[in-house]
């Protein structure tokens, strides 16, 4: 069976493992620093706090932004239900605005008409590795004082132009950017976290938050002659990364610009075969050079499920169009989200003729062609 996702992982980073578990520390300590400073760095960011997951990363953003009760955070569907449920992590309302049918991201046309009294902040969605098309999303944030945080959890190794200048995603162009590390992306720490952001008083509160909101961190306790007692002064939460995850992440990001790389190359050829049949490649819009996270193609006119079954019969795993939150039964009822008059139709769209085919570092050339034969034989 190919999969349709493999981590990139070799004896680099099980060193690194190996030796954060033998130095004796193993949760946050000095590797959690090192790789956020490599991450900063590498993304422009000016900060980056390590976190358990890309989840509890979109929760402390929000809360960090000011989203709580009564709020509302315009955001889209399609997207891992994780999105949305950061929301009402903070007792806010997720309120869904369409997608735009080629880029699968938000459709900065339909949020002006979603922005109420209650908006405090745009929650947009970097999908499967293409970002969104910020310069708008930014300046409608900017016309209505709102707040923008980026769920990039795909978009490691992301580029997007900005003023003319390629910048990568995790430079935060809103207040804060959301990354994973969960085993299908870029890269991986086995899962985590990571939030960026440029704003001194969002990271500091990130880093306490993430502790328990423990005024002094263990790290300073236990380097401390003195005795310290800490305090808590406010409700925090458990988010925290390992030395463990740490230290896989250094290596992985060392990695990270040769996986990119061969992603891009794998993702062409797979455009170049898919040509003549009956299904739409992804588009990569001028302003992005995506990481292609996942290949998504369009399949209007065949059963989706049976496609995948053959597919799946003939040994080549896929995965369904992206998720869309609104029909899941957790968002089922209008205290739980809202959604336009006129409905989700792009994005429901997607969900239903979408399939992803198999993508990973170490995918041969001959890998996709076999894919796309399998493919074609599927179509009939």
């Amino acid at each position: 069976m190919m999969p349709i996702a493999k981590p990139f992982l070799g004896e680099e980073e099980a060193k690194a493992a190996s030796e954060a578990i033998l130095s004796g520390w193993v949760t946050q300590g000095p590797r959690v620093k090192e790789f956020e400073d490599n991450f900063a760095a590498y993304t422009g960011a000016k900060h980056a706090c390590a976190v358990s997951s890309c989840t509890t990363a979109l929760h402390l953003a929000l809360h960090g932004v000011g989203v709580g009760p009564g709020d509302e955070v315009i955001t889209v569907s399609q997207s891992f239900i994780a999105t949305a449920n950061a929301v009402r992590y903070c007792g806010a309302l997720p309120v869904f605005v369409d997608v735009h049918p080629e880029t699968y991201n938000m459709d900065p046309s339909r949020i002006e008409e979603a922005i109420t009294p209650a908006t405090k902040a745009i929650l947009c969605v970097h999908q499967i590795g293409m970002p969104c098309d910020m310069p708008a999303i930014l300046a409608i944030a900017k016309k209505h004082g709102l707040k923008v945080v980026e769920d990039a959890a795909c978009c490691a190794g992301v580029e997007i132009r900005m003023d003319g200048e390629w910048e990568k995603i995790g430079r935060p162009h809103g207040d804060a950017a959301c990354f994973s590390f969960h085993p299908r992306k870029v890269i991986t720490t086995g899962d985590g976290g990571m939030v960026t952001t440029n704003d001194p008083e969002l990271d500091a509160q990130f880093r306490l938050l993430r502790q328990h909101a423990m005024s002094v961190p263990d790290t300073v306790r236990h380097n401390s002659s003195e005795i310290i007692f800490e305090e808590y002064p406010i409700l925090g939460f458990n988010y925290r990364m390992t030395d463990i995850q740490a230290g896989i992440g250094i290596e992985q990001l060392k990695r990270l610009d040769g996986l990119v790389a061969d992603r891009r190359r794998l993702a062409a050829l797979y455009t170049e075969l898919l040509q003549d049949l009956p299904v739409e490649p992804p588009h990569q819009p001028d302003y992005c050079r995506s990481n292609w996270q996942s290949y998504q193609i369009m399949c209007p006119d065949v059963e989706q499920k049976q496609l995948m079954q053959i597919m799946q019969d003939n040994g080549i795993a896929t995965r369904r169009g992206i998720m869309c939150a609104h029909r899941e039964k957790a968002y089922a009822g209008p205290e739980t989200c809202r959604i336009p008059a006129d409905g989700l139709p792009v994005c429901e769209n997607i969900q239903d003729h979408g399939v992803l085919l198999p993508l990973f570092p170490g995918m041969t050339e001959d890998d996709v062609r076999l894919v796309v034969g399998e493919l074609k034989k599927a179509l009939g």
